[in-house]
């Protein structure tokens, strides 16, 4: 089997495809730092507040521009978004993430700005699932 393959794509292709299959497996210490940027990056944008639960519990809070309502962005790129009622209790998830092989702080920082910025927007492209014991 490895004959053919050498022989399909020869050495110099083998190798190629071994590379990228290290890329793939390996941890990347690029993607390390990319991780450390964009979660410097976002605690930059954070307020004194927000960055202080964020780095003690691993969420912050923001406020919807067009509803007032809050919501609570947890560490993470998926349905990491919790839509909080008015004593605190979690309404309903929200999945939206921007198009890209992003790293968390860059979705985290995204999903901010949209609902502080453009809430309505963000939601309607959001996928909404309800938490047991919520209303559908």
């Amino acid at each position: 089997m490895s004959e053919q393959i050498v022989h399909t794509v020869g050495w110099c292709g083998l190798a190629l495809l071994l590379w990228a299959l290290l890329l793939i497996v390996m941890p990347s210490g690029s993607r390390s730092e990319t991780n450390v940027r964009a979660l410097t990056l976002l605690k930059k944008w954070l307020s004194p507040e927000q960055r202080a639960c964020y780095e003690r519990l691993g969420y912050f809070d923001v406020v919807g521009c067009d509803t007032g309502k809050r919501y609570r962005i947890h560490h993470g790129t998926q349905t990491n978004i919790e839509e909080l009622g008015h004593t605190g209790q979690r309404v309903c998830k929200w999945c939206f993430v921007p198009d890209g092989d992003l790293v968390a702080g860059d979705v985290m920082l995204a999903q901010k700005i949209a609902l502080e910025t453009n809430e309505r927007g963000a939601l309607t492209v959001a996928h909404r699932s309800f938490v047991s014991g919520s209303p559908e």
